[in-house]
């Protein structure tokens, strides 16, 4: 997600043609989740240009189609996990994984599919697989076999942090939106690989985003000093200030690990010229 109405004019230029749009996200973030790739696989040429528009070091995390995870639950999924990964292709080393989100009804039973899925994925590509079934957060077995599925292809457990936001009850439209839509699904901060993915979602207040962040500040910097290389996405119900709660994050981390290196500076924005 790289367009985002509430953006536009505020933090990046508008207008903007649609193959600026993401050159403009990406001075602002060095990371995206590729959230559209779930309703549609885009055609090979339109992701051409996302690579035209990033550096090699800007990280995708591409979420697979809704045809492999959810209606055909990894099975038979050849022909659509084709034509996807030929789609993905011209981003190259931009492709930091591929995200698995499986529905909530994908449960324990289902485990041994998703290790024949995840062993034939190429190696060229790391996964990254979101779980939202109870019993892998509460049934210890089941946490414990979806952690060997997940070691023996070195691919990483996405721990969707929900429980700011779902603390005390909502208080905006946007709130009450995500309170019906996002999972209620405990704690985790475990990292399975050396490239673990965090996506976190706060509020619409400021503060209690940022007061909801603090334990992963600190997972973050230990990550870092273990060696491993943390992908972290921040969001709030409307993501009207998304990019800039995401560099307060960075910033955050840094001032625990001098040496990450900074974010790129964003583009100034361009105000149309008028007569007055």
């Amino acid at each position: 997600m790289w367009t985002h109405k509430q953006w536009q004019g505020r933090l990046t230029t508008h207008p903007l043609p649609a193959h600026e749009r993401l050159r403009h996200y990406a001075s602002w973030c060095d990371a995206v989740e590729g959230n559209t790739t779930f309703y549609a696989t885009p055609t090979r040429e339109t992701v051409a240009t996302w690579a035209e528009q990033t550096d090699p070091g800007f990280r995708f995390v591409v979420k697979l189609p809704k045809p492999v995870t959810h209606e055909r639950r990894l099975t038979d999924v050849d022909e659509p996990m084709r034509a996807f990964l030929d789609a993905m292709e011209p981003l190259g080393p931009r492709v930091h994984a591929l995200w698995i989100q499986l529905p909530a009804s994908f449960g324990p039973t289902d485990l041994p599919t998703l290790a024949r899925f995840l062993r034939r994925l190429p190696e060229a590509h790391r996964s990254a697989v979101e779980v939202r079934h109870p019993d892998f957060f509460t049934d210890p077995q089941a946490s414990k076999l979806l952690e060997g599925v997940l070691g023996d292809v070195d691919a990483e457990w996405v721990p969707f942090d929900t429980t700011e936001f779902f603390r005390t009850p909502p208080s905006s439209d946007a709130e009450r939106d995500a309170w019906l839509k996002k999972p209620r699904t405990p704690l985790r901060t475990t990292a399975l690989t050396d490239r673990p993915i965090v996506r976190y979602l706060g509020r619409d207040a400021e503060d209690r985003t940022v007061e909801g962040w603090q334990r992963w500040v600190g997972t973050v910097t230990d990550w870092l000093r273990e060696g491993r290389s943390p992908t972290v996405f921040v969001h709030t119900p409307d993501n009207a200030d998304a990019p800039v709660l995401a560099r307060r994050f960075h910033d955050e981390v840094r001032a625990r690990v001098p040496d990450l290196a900074p974010l790129p500076t964003p583009i100034p924005l361009e105000r149309p010229l008028t007569l007055f």
